[in-house]
């Protein structure tokens, strides 16, 4: 059965404004009821004049304009979050729509909370943390206020680079950054960002918790890299800092110039002074450059306990010190000279003993060409003629004392029979005619020589040197 057609509607007057239409007003309403801020920035979008309505029917409705809550935004290009877009620096951003702009002014009021959480997590956490002296506890309280601070200032603007390191420890003295490594940076930054997780679902507005989660982790991220720059940066400051500290300890131990203030500057280098001390001396192929020095310094540190490298021009000096057999150490380091002769220092005890070894090895490295055939590496006592030909005094003095007066006072002719056999070309049987007696009883005084000054006169080498010890013994003690 056909219906029967209805009346149009009247028209609207002439002049009077138009409708809004229905569909617009319901929009706004709901974008009221969800978010009041968003909806007093959003208008209706009005009807087309003079448009009717069949009466009954739903009227068809235009594309509202909608809050950046009530409509999505179409997909970025580069396959982003629609809440997301790169700035010029390639970083991404977080868009400025409603929720950031709530979310944000949740935080803001929420910084006293999150640092005083961050405080409690720091001292329940990290063991470190309740080690510190209450100074410096208070120092890094306020290091993370003023990273959440930083992050809260950045957050308002994205598109600005992060605030680094540098400017979060500015409120800090420069000490603070010794006492706390780049581990415990690292640590710091991983409890402020646990704790701001945990706070998202109260600091974000409804449905900006991932975008929270999000700028947090990427601050958390570049703060962590500035970090990690600050301490590379202080790493070769201090590097350049400790060579030059290196330089001159060393220096001063060649000078002898052992008093107080030297034995801090090594302990400020971390020398701790347990066990004996030795002195290694010797040339380089060629200069140094930084990456070697680098290299064999930490070599010298891995052989020993401790350790102190002296570069002048060619020459290298390295003073290592600890409990553990310091030869063995010395010998590992052969490869790191040149292909020249390597002299070791005599073993001491002190700094003032290390301040001698480095003289008499210093001396013996430049007395050695006299002995070609010296072994690599030779000990500075095994080059006392050399060092005495040279006018090391110390050399001459210790030959004088551990060779010639010993012999001087003993019985039993040593002295004598040295003398005469020494004289004849070291041959028994002429010095035993020399001296009357039969070789058996020279080779006997001879082996008590050997007990008594500690080098064996049938040996050529010993020989030599115990025939140094007669001659410059016969000139500091002419009456004996």
């Amino acid at each position: 059965m056909p219906q029967p057609r209805r009346k149009p509607a009247a028209p609207a007057p002439e002049g009077a404004a138009p409708a809004p239409s229905p569909a617009a007003s319901t929009t706004v309403a709901t974008a009221t009821a969800a978010d009041a801020p968003a909806a007093a920035a959003t208008e209706p979008a009005p009807a087309t004049p003079g448009a009717t309505a069949p009466a009954g029917t739903t009227p068809p409705t235009t594309a509202p304009a909608t809050s950046a809550l009530a409509a999505p935004a179409p997909a970025a290009a580069d396959g982003l979050s629609p809440a997301r877009n790169r700035t010029r620096a390639g970083r991404i951003a977080t868009a400025p729509d409603a929720s950031n702009g709530e979310t944000l002014r949740r935080v803001r009021e929420g910084s006293g909370v999150l640092a005083a959480a961050a405080m409690r997590r720091l001292d329940e956490d990290l063991d470190w943390y309740r080690a510190l002296p209450a100074d410096d506890r208070s120092w890094v309280g306020l290091v993370a206020q003023a990273g959440i601070t930083a992050f809260v200032t950045w957050f308002a603007d994205p598109s600005r680079p992060p605030h680094g390191v540098g400017e979060i420890f500015a409120t800090a003295p420069p000490e603070l950054t010794r006492s706390i490594s780049l581990q415990h940076t690292l640590q710091l930054v991983r409890v402020v960002v646990d704790v701001v997780e945990s706070h998202s679902d109260r600091l974000a507005a409804p449905g900006g918790e991932r975008d929270l989660l999000e700028a947090v982790l990427r601050y958390s991220r570049e703060v962590a890299f500035s970090a990690a720059e600050v301490y590379a940066r202080a790493a070769e400051v201090r590097g350049a800092w400790d060579a030059r500290l290196e330089a001159l300890v060393v220096d001063a131990l060649l000078r002898g110039d052992v008093d107080d203030s030297l034995r801090s500057r090594v302990a400020a280098l971390g020398w701790s002074g347990r066990g004996s001390t030795l002195v290694v001396v010797g040339t380089t192929a060629s200069p140094l450059d930084d990456v070697r020095t680098s290299d064999l310094r930490r070599a010298t540190r891995r052989a020993a306990d401790d350790a102190l490298v002296g570069i002048q021009g060619d020459r290298l000096v390295v003073f290592l010190g600890g409990t553990g057999d310091l030869r063995e150490a010395a010998a590992s380091l052969l490869p790191r000279f040149g292909p020249g002769p390597v002299v070791l220092g005599p073993t001491g005890t002190d700094l003032a003993d290390a301040a001698r070894s480095a003289r008499a090895a210093l001396a013996g490295l430049v007395a050695i060409s006299a002995w070609p055939q010296a072994p690599r590496p030779v000990l500075a006592d095994d080059l006392l003629p050399e060092r005495v030909l040279v006018g090391d005094a110390s050399a001459r003095a210790l030959l004088v004392e551990q060779a010639y007066v010993p012999l001087l006072a003993s019985t039993g002719s040593l002295l004598e029979t040295l003398t005469a056999y020494l004289a004849a070309g070291r041959s028994l049987e002429a010095a035993a005619r020399t001296l009357y007696v039969h070789p058996n009883t020279v080779r006997y005084r001879l082996r008590r020589v050997a007990e008594v000054t500690g080098w064996d006169p049938l040996d050529p080498r010993e020989a030599y040197v115990l025939q140094q010890a007669l001659a410059v013994g016969r000139l500091d003690h002419p009456g004996a």
